[in-house]
């Protein structure tokens, strides 16, 4: 009967154990699978200059400086941001008290500071209530064009909303369980001692304070193991959702693009054809085999192309700011990095269902998922990538495609088709001789 007794003591602590240890495996698992992912990609190097890139993770992730160009969602996300983050310290504790079987493991150990920190979580989740509430209205009451866009139909606009009811439902066990945790420690029940401080919770602890000590320690345990297992099941929610950015905005906008926005890279293989035509020492034996132009599919793209794709957070600044859209076009920057992660996604799976390597399934990101008509659409203008709060460049991904049709499917648009023509016959977009050139002066 004495080691039954320990090991009901005992195993709600093992129960606890297995479902932290569990959560862990299941999210290591998919971020190695993202990692995978993200690898499929070309070579490139963005290590350069460390120091100027440090200051820009710092300024734009940490710092949230260009979600602050919009000063109400940025305040509102600033709420969420610092909330959650600082919260998280709280986590900690709450994980030791599962594995250890204690009660407010830090709290004799903090003394009063402990109170100040508990005070600063409580007043740090009703900020984070206030914004997610206001973001679901943003989002499905007031009427915001990017939000209400074709793009985001189906599992975008639920899965936006399924992360809002789960932030409101998380701190409100967080609230709610210290309510009930306050009116027992002044009830003077066994193991919850006179800890903390409660300023927003203690508001409503009039609530509990008709319950009896069995029912309000029924209710606060209820609340966190609600609470630690929701923030599990949420950490392994996010590599399937457009929440991720969570995680990979701070790496995204270290590895950014340094140089000017609308500074293209010259194709290295054109440079090396152009080198061995104008020197006439080259030989055939510098000449390189068949060679590759612009991206068709996924693996054709960049790493970072990749890293851009899985770090959408899907807010459509970009799309809201590109004049191509505006004017009622097909493109929508969001859209390209919305399809660029499916298409990754898609092609994953592929990989796992064939044990690690790809099988062809007929399908490409270019025509399968992104159609030409988007991305001639596009007028390199980068104000999507200006935009963008965790700087996405979604323009390298348009140009890549487009070299892909033009340079290996022939396929550019009647208008272009016609300048390069007339480029190749008369050195210039226009359609009269180069003899003529100076026709104007005689007018």
């Amino acid at each position: 009967m004495h080691h039954t007794g320990i090991l009901l003591t005992i195993l709600p602590n093992i129960i606890f154990s297995l479902i932290f240890l569990a959560g862990i495996a299941l999210f290591t698992i998919n971020v190695r699978k993202i990692i995978r992912n993200i690898k499929l990609g070309k070579d490139l190097n963005r290590t350069d200059n460390p120091s100027e890139r440090w200051k820009l993770m710092v300024r734009v992730a940490l710092g949230q400086s260009k979600m602050l160009v919009r000063p109400i969602p940025g305040i509102l996300h600033l709420f969420v941001y610092v909330g959650f983050v600082i919260i998280n310290i709280e986590v900690v504790e709450i994980i030791l008290d599962g594995i250890f079987g204690t009660h407010r493991l830090f709290a004799p150990f903090l003394g009063g500071f402990y109170d100040f920190l508990i005070a600063s979580f409580e007043i740090l989740a009703f900020l984070v209530l206030v914004g997610v509430v206001a973001f679901y209205i943003r989002r499905n009451v007031i009427y915001i064009k990017r939000f209400r866009q074709d793009d985001l139909k189906g599992f975008p606009k639920n899965d936006a909303n399924i992360i809002l009811i789960i932030e409101v439902l998380l701190m409100g066990a967080f609230l709610t369980m210290n309510a009930a945790d306050q009116v027992l420690q002044n009830k003077g029940a066994e193991h919850y001692g006179n800890y903390g401080s409660f300023p927003i919770s203690g508001l409503i602890t009039g609530w509990f304070e008709g319950w009896s000590v069995g029912s309000l320690i029924m209710y606060e345990r209820f609340t966190w193991w609600f609470h630690i297992i929701g923030i599990l099941a949420f950490m392994n929610y996010l590599p399937y959702s457009k929440h991720l950015h969570i995680a990979m905005a701070f790496p995204n906008v270290w590895y950014s693009k340094l140089k000017p926005k609308g500074e293209l890279p010259n194709m290295e293989a054109v440079t090396r054809e152009v080198k061995l035509m104008l020197d006439p020492s080259a030989t055939m034996e510098e000449a390189t085999g068949p060679v590759k132009f612009g991206a068709k599919d996924i693996q054709d793209l960049s790493w970072k192309n990749l890293m851009d794709a899985y770090s959408c957070t899907e807010c459509g600044r970009c799309t809201s700011e590109c004049p191509a859209n505006i004017t009622g076009k097909l493109l929508s920057p969001r859209a390209i990095m919305m399809k660029t992660r499916d298409r990754m996604e898609e092609v994953g799976k592929n990989i796992d269902a064939n044990k690690g390597s790809f099988v062809d399934d007929g399908k490409s990101l270019l025509h399968s998922y992104i159609t030409p008509e988007e991305l001639w659409a596009c007028t390199t203008c980068n104000a999507c990538a200006e935009a963008c709060p965790v700087n996405i460049d979604p323009v390298d991904i348009i140009v890549n495609l487009r070299q892909q049709l033009v340079m290996e499917e022939s396929a550019p648009p009647a208008s272009l088709a016609g300048m390069f023509t007339n480029m190749e016959n008369n050195g210039a977009p226009w359609q009269f001789s180069p003899s003529d050139r100076a026709n104007w002066r005689e007018e």
